[in-house]
């Protein structure tokens, strides 16, 4: 384990890998066999900074985000663009999709994934 992670993050997301939603279940499953990159493997609900996202490139340092509901509402909003932001700050390109986008469009999530890996973003 490192040192500069704290455990209590590490924990949480080893808890949140065991019990993924629907669309990351299915985003997940998508990257690892539908999305073939060279050289780009994601991982999923990684520590990073003092924030767990849900799929991170280390390779490309691209996280990819799945947003339910919740996170519609003025004050989530506002907690999501700071975190991005500081993201970003550290070398970071973050996308962001809703969930509702993966249950219908998941071919054009995969294709902006893949842009963004591939530097075409």
């Amino acid at each position: 384990m490192r040192d500069d992670v704290d455990p209590k993050l590490l924990q949480r997301a080893a808890t949140m890998r065991r019990a993924p939603t629907e669309p990351e279940r299915r985003l997940w499953w998508a990257l690892r066999h539908s999305l073939k990159l060279e050289g780009a493997h994601f991982r999923r609900q990684v520590v990073i900074g003092r924030a767990i996202v849900d799929f991170a490139c280390t390779s490309t340092r691209t996280i990819v985000e799945l947003d339910g509901e919740q996170h519609g509402f003025d004050g989530a909003l506002a907690h999501d663009a700071q975190r991005t932001k500081k993201l970003e700050a550290a070398g970071w390109r973050v996308l962001r999709f809703w969930n509702g986008q993966v249950a219908r469009e998941l071919d054009q999530v995969l294709e902006t994934i893949r842009a963004a890996v591939e530097g075409r973003l």
